[in-house]
C-alpha cells in the first residue's frame, strides 16, 4: 500500500478505482486546505524546476496555473483581479524580462 498524504485533483480518486484499487480519501476543512495547497505549490514547482523538456515544464507550469486559479478562488477574488494586480506592479516595477540580478546596494 502506497501512502501519499497530499492534496491531489478532483478526479483522481475516481481514476484510481478506475483501475481496480481502492484508496481512502478525506475532505479537508478550510485550514488544513489552504495549508495542504500552499504545500501542493512547493511540490509543483520543485517539479516544475526538476522537469527535463518543454513539454514537462509546460505540463507543470499548466499545474502551477491551477493551483494559482484554486488560491485565488479560495481567496475570493477572480483571474482578472489577479490579473490585473499583476498588470499593475509590471507597470509601477517592472517584469523580469531583463534578466536584472540585484548583488547589493550600499548605504
Amino acid at each position: 500500500m502506497s501512502k501519499y498524504n497530499k492534496l491531489v485533483r478532483d478526479k483522481i480518486p475516481k481514476i484510481i478505482q478506475a483501475t481496480g484499487k481502492k484508496c481512502s480519501i478525506k475532505i479537508l476543512n478550510s485550514d488544513e486546505y489552504i495549508k495542504a495547497l500552499q504545500k501542493k505549490s512547493f511540490e509543483e514547482l520543485q517539479e516544475y524546476i526538476d522537469s527535463g523538456s518543454n513539454d514537462e515544464a509546460i505540463e507543470e507550469l499548466a499545474d502551477m496555473l491551477e493551483i494559482i486559479h484554486t488560491f485565488a478562488e479560495y481567496h475570493g477574488v477572480t483571474m482578472e483581479k489577479v490579473e490585473e494586480e499583476r498588470k499593475r506592479k509590471l507597470e509601477m516595477r517592472g517584469g523580469f524580462k531583463e534578466r536584472i540580478f540585484l548583488i547589493e546596494v550600499e548605504g
